[in-house]
């Protein structure tokens, strides 16, 4: 029996909610189910569909999200649902009968520069992860992720971040990009072609801060000035800072002195430009939208 951990987390849409899991469900890439018919290779799946209220079912490597129809109210049933999948998944049934075949997948993957010139992101139209999780060496991606500990395998590589649909990689100073990508860039696109597992556990989250630590930032409820910054960092700063090969996530907010912290990761970590666009990008924005509300931005881990 596994020990997975089942929470709940509220959606925007009030008829759709999600059921976070602390273990990993499927191996990367997504499911969506309308009715019972279509769920025919998800036994999880068409168990929920026996719920009356369930209108579709959304399986991810890291959650399960369902939206009901208008017959009853969440608030009276998500306990019960939780308990379910819970006591489902713990059993040791399975979740999704993924799609095994001999023919490989056709997968594309493509590499780009990055402002941090030790970075090369490595992009893909294959889904990866809805977590995004960073690898400081080989040591961290052991438990976690297959592929990043294959990655490691080449002597150069420093460190690995793995986002939705795109790696990105640090190298050390021994070698240079135009030497190596070609021949990351194949080994990763024949990995994900056979169909390998690509994150099989999320890292743990330590209490330490640490560069030796490795980073993954959970889903939290958060609520006032703090969802505010969250929402914000979603909808104009992660997808430029995407593009580029990085991420940055919210980690906390210190209402007394009004401080802002966050996890700078992949690209942006160790990025020449990233003091510019922490200060000139984040701090400006988040203070011209919450004015009053903001006096500092800080990177824990930059």
């Amino acid at each position: 029996m596994s020990d997975t951990k089942i929470t709940i987390q509220e959606t925007t849409n009030d008829t759709i909610i999600k059921y976070n899991s602390n273990t990993i469900l499927i191996n990367g890439g997504s499911y969506e189910f309308n009715n019972i018919d279509e769920a025919k290779n998800s036994p999880l799946a068409q168990q929920l569909f026996y719920l009356p209220f369930v209108k579709k079912v959304f399986v991810t490597a890291n959650f399960i999200a369902i939206q009901r129809f208008d017959i009853v109210q969440w608030i009276d049933v998500q306990e019960e649902v939780k308990e379910q999948i819970e006591a489902y998944i713990n059993a040791g049934n399975v979740v999704v009968n993924e799609q095994k075949t001999s023919k490989k997948e056709a997968i594309e993957v493509y590499a780009e520069v990055t402002p941090n010139p030790a970075v090369m992101k490595f992009g893909t139209n294959k889904a990866l992860t809805q977590t995004d999780v960073e690898f400081k060496n080989i040591d961290e991606a052991n438990t976690s992720s297959p592929l990043a500990q294959a990655i490691f395998n080449f002597p150069f590589v420093k460190e690995v971040f793995i986002s939705d649909n795109y790696i990105s990689i640090t190298k050390y100073d021994m070698v240079e990009w135009n030497e190596v990508y070609g021949e990351v860039r194949s080994f990763i696109r024949e990995y994900l072609a056979e169909g390998k597992i690509i994150i099989k556990e999320l890292p743990k989250q330590e209490a330490s801060t640490s560069a030796d630590t490795a980073e993954t930032v959970p889903e939290v409820a958060l609520e006032g000035i703090s969802a505010q910054i969250v929402d914000i960092l979603d909808e104009y700063i992660k997808p430029a800072v995407a593009g580029d090969g990085g991420n940055i996530a919210f980690r906390s907010f210190d209402e007394e002195n009004k401080v802002v912290s966050v996890v700078l990761q992949g690209a942006c970590s160790g990025c020449p430009s990233s003091t510019a666009t922490l200060k000139n990008g984040i701090e400006n924005l988040l203070k011209e939208m919450l004015p009053n509300q903001i006096n500092e931005v800080v990177a824990i881990n930059g």
